[in-house]
């Protein structure tokens, strides 16, 4: 069987590559394979694989190739068909049973791909299950893996409602007050799972683009970048809206709008989300990201909880919320982990918390959250380099006086002001996240870095 090469498409975190030069049929039928031989070797006892797909155009052909890989070696497919990330979590934590998810979230049309789980949305890296299941694939390919004697059957299973009962447990209901709320769901899986989980709540909900559409007619499904959130802003202002919600195509992030339009950061959302954990679970460990702005483990420290410092990315985090036993866990870009989802990342339980907070404060999102504006970011910059630990290096031997760690590429603490310069998995580039008082000591203190890399 020809495969493409997984070199290209197996990350650091998920595969993900374009449709169909570096993904197709035969590659997923391989990768089930390698997934299926996987999952034998780490959980024996298992027999089913839970199996969902977003609304790209590509995906119930590649669900079906890595079906019947996946049947191939003797393991069964439990299909939940269409589904955003967090309710293929769901479907794993609820059913015990390793999940995959053929999505490219909130990359463009022409892409899909895979996130994976062991039972129970226990995480999978590279180290920790994609090498193996890229070094299965390559096995079959080669015709080194023989089949199962007995191949295993795939059988359909609807979770929808389960997972909006699920999505709702983690707030009170009865305590919430009528918003007027604007969900962009950029045709992506939230137009799927918004309405499932909205019809119990007594708010006035507007979804725009609801339409399920891979080909995203409207803007790409990416609302990390400022731009794509542009439709939504004008919308929550028009309209008088209390909040704005601003989904990937995935659905398992979610973004925040206030009243007046502007954007809030996912540090911020993680200050609120740590806050709301805390007065239910006092006394919660809480853990947050390196990028993380320093307001998140000052929350956290104020309402009684222990602040714990993480690498970026969910395989690290949820290990470390297991390891610790914490509540709760944020990231910076909008990914938001809860211990009661079987520490999985979830855009719909975020976004539930955050508007029961909302409920509860009697004022606008503005004001909830003026308390924790405290600091000014650079947001992430991302500079292309030939040599990346080269440049580290010389950055770190620039500002040797201040107080760094290498946790996560290289975090230099100066007096008022902080930077992380970290080298990406996939393409040769720097990328310089920074804190500080004002935006305009942020500016210049991102010239002066910059200027150090450029040396």
């Amino acid at each position: 069987m020809v495969v493409q090469d997984l070199s290209v498409i197996v990350k650091a975190y998920d595969v993900r590559g374009v449709y169909p030069s570096q993904i197709d049929s035969a590659t997923c039928e391989a990768l089930g394979v390698g997934f299926a031989e996987f999952i034998k070797t780490v959980e024996p006892d298992t027999a089913e694989v839970v199996i969902a797909h977003d609304m790209r155009p590509s995906g119930p052909e590649l669900v079906d190739a890595f079906t019947r890989g996946v049947n191939r070696q003797g393991l069964d497919v439990v299909n939940i068909g269409l589904a955003s990330t967090d309710m293929m979590y769901f479907a794993s934590g609820r059913l015990d049973k390793p999940g995959v998810m053929f999505t490219a979230s909130h990359n463009p049309a022409q892409y899909n791909g895979i996130k994976d789980c062991k039972s129970g949305a226990a995480p999978i890296g590279q180290d920790t299950g994609l090498g193996a299941m890229r070094s299965g694939a390559e096995a079959f390919s080669r015709g080194e893996i023989e089949a199962a004697g007995q191949p295993g059957s795939s059988r359909s299973h609807a979770l929808l409602d389960d997972f909006a009962q699920h999505v709702l447990s983690f707030i009170d209901t009865g305590d919430l007050r009528p918003l007027k709320v604007i969900a962009d769901t950029a045709n992506g899986m939230g137009g799927y799972v918004v309405p499932a989980v909205f019809d119990h709540l007594p708010f006035d909900l507007e979804v725009m683009y609801p339409e399920l559409d891979g080909t995203f007619p409207n803007h790409p499904a990416d609302p990390i970048q400022v731009e794509n959130l542009a439709d939504l802003r004008a919308r929550v202002v028009e309209t008088g809206a209390d909040i704005g919600l601003a989904f990937d195509g995935d659905a398992d992030r979610v973004f925040l709008v206030d009243e007046k339009g502007e954007p809030v950061s996912g540090s911020l959302t993680t200050a609120l989300l740590a806050k709301a954990t805390l007065a239910a679970t006092p006394g919660a460990k809480i853990i947050y990201n390196l990028i993380c702005s320093d307001v998140v483990p000052e929350v956290v420290a104020e309402n009684g909880g222990t602040p714990i410092r993480s690498r970026v990315g969910h395989s690290f985090i949820k290990q470390q919320m297991a390891d610790e036993g914490a509540e709760f866990g944020g990231e910076h870009s909008a990914h938001y982990y809860f211990a009661k989802n079987w520490r999985a990342d979830s855009g719909l339980i975020a976004a539930v918390m955050v508007l029961a907070q909302l409920s509860a404060s009697g004022g606008t999102l503005s004001s909830l959250l003026q308390p924790l504006k405290r600091y000014a970011a650079s947001g992430e910059i991302n500079t292309r380099v030939e040599d990346a630990e080269k440049v580290i290096a010389s950055v770190k031997q620039h500002y040797a006086a201040g107080q760094q760690d290498e946790l996560d590429g290289l975090t230099v603490r100066n007096d008022g002001w902080w930077f992380n310069l970290r080298a990406s998995n996939t393409e040769p580039l720097l990328r310089l996240n920074l804190e500080a008082g004002s935006d305009e000591e942020v500016a210049a203190r991102v010239a002066e870095v910059q200027a150090v890399m450029a040396s």
